[in-house]
């Protein structure tokens, strides 16, 4: 009985919290997922009022989809690019702006403010800068490497995604650096540089195991932003040129409504979903093993 009157006095609780926001995700997030699901299941246009039932058909198409593919290991590339110089120019700039410099709040708040700007408006303005102002600067200096638009490059198209996409994520991923940063003991630090460590030995021997964490965090958003990027592959490249910038999420949107193929789109976004869900799990899984052993 008193089981039982525990059990209602904490359902009622948790029913007057947590119940509506509950209920909003369970209608928001879960019943969409759910029912897009379902979707894969069947041959709706995104259009027509009927549909039918044709199994696991659009899971093979979605597999025999050559263009997928080639997007889907773009997006690999251009993940493991963005990862790893977001992370260590992040890194670098929260060590740098930690040490004391003058006016380090100032560039805090500056290295921070490309993360407020939507990748829409991001887009266009570096698509701006790289189609013209560089342009310009290169034919008035006879640099041949700004003499064209990058744009209009097939493999420096691809490196404008990862340089726009680094400039904009740095500085919310220093911030996360910071943060572990300045909670590092300074006893750990002196006592380190008593016994004669080096900057360099400071950084690897006490900074970074302390900072694993940290690390963790801001390699799964990165990994996250990387494999979901939208708005600025579209606004910057348009995927071009001839589609050799298209990443998955955006070859996705397109087979779906652009294609009118939404049960297809559906199974590629299930599928894009899975293998982020099994990335994610298994960095932090890895993350979590190299905090443990240091």
């Amino acid at each position: 009985m008193i089981t039982e009157k525990t059990f209602l006095g904490k359902l009622k609780t948790y029913l007057l919290f947590a119940g509506p926001t509950t209920f909003i995700f369970f209608t928001v997030v879960i019943l969409p997922f759910l029912f897009g699901i379902y979707l894969t299941l069947t041959n709706w246009d995104g259009i027509s009022a009927t549909y039918s039932f044709v199994g696991l058909k659009n899971y093979l198409s979605a597999f025999q989809d050559k263009k997928f593919w080639d997007s889907f290991i773009l997006t690999l590339k251009y993940v493991s690019y963005t990862v790893i110089f977001t992370n260590v120019i992040a890194f670098t700039l929260a060590y740098l702006l930690t040490s004391g410099i003058k006016g380090q709040n100032f560039l805090r708040a500056g290295f921070f403010i490309p993360n407020l700007i939507g990748g829409i408006v991001l887009g266009l303005v570096w698509r701006f800068v790289f189609s013209n102002v560089l342009v310009y600067i290169g034919n008035s200096l006879n640099w041949e490497i700004f003499s064209r638009s990058w744009l209009s490059h097939p493999e420096k198209a691809f490196w404008t995604l990862v340089i726009v996409s680094v400039w904009q994520s740095s500085g919310y991923m220093m911030i996360i650096y910071i943060a572990g940063l300045t909670g590092i003991p300074k006893d750990l630090i002196e006592a380190a540089t008593i016994e004669g460590a080096n900057s360099l030995q400071r950084i690897r021997h006490v900074i970074l195991p302390l900072l694993a964490p940290f690390a963790t965090v801001c390699v799964f958003l990165s990994l996250q932003r990387g494999f979901m990027v939208y708005d600025l592959n579209i606004a910057l490249t348009e995927g071009g040129p001839f589609k050799s910038t298209e990443l998955v999420a955006m070859h996705v949107y397109e087979k779906a409504f652009l294609s009118q193929e939404y049960g297809i789109g559906q199974a590629e976004a299930f599928f894009l979903f899975a293998m982020i869900v099994t990335v994610t799990l298994v960095q932090v899984y890895f993350s979590k093993k190299l905090e443990v052993e240091q």
